[in-house]
């Protein structure tokens, strides 16, 4: 079974960008991570980080033609913003985790809203990294 873990802007400098806020670790080191939970449960995963919206919608809109059965997807700034990502999770009808290595409710108040949130099945913020370790487990939960 087909997971695809998907990343928004700016995640690619995580273990640099404002460690006390996002952790230490890199992409590379939580994807790494995630690999013996996703083999544990039957799961395959794919990936892709990008900074530009477009990108991850095209990935979202394959995603259905690849039988991709569920998303984990941590959209960062576009989170707030993007009506678009927004609506291509909504068109592809694949059960989604949104994932936050911070707990955005407990930021700024421009960071508190998501326009994501609304056609997941669910969030996971706060909790660092092991928020994608959460979301594999959900998703497995909901597909079996």
């Amino acid at each position: 079974m087909t997971i695809l873990v998907l990343n928004g802007p700016n995640l690619n400098l995580l273990g640099v960008r404002e460690p006390g806020i996002y952790g230490s670790q890199t992409l590379e080191g939580i994807l790494a991570a995630l690999a013996p939970t996703a083999s544990a449960l039957g799961l395959e995963l794919h990936h892709l980080q990008s900074n530009h919206e477009g990108v991850l919608i095209d990935r979202i809109h394959q995603a259905r033609l690849d039988g991709v059965r569920g998303i984990v997807i941590n959209p960062g700034g576009l989170t707030h913003t993007s009506v678009a990502l927004r609506d291509a999770i909504a068109g592809v009808d694949i059960p989604t985790v949104e994932v936050h290595l911070s707990n955005i409710h407990g930021r700024e108040e421009f960071r508190r809203h998501s326009l994501i949130a609304p056609v997941t099945i669910g969030q996971i913020s706060g909790f660092g990294a092991l928020g994608y370790e959460l979301a594999l487990r959900a998703l497995a939960g909901r597909l079996n």
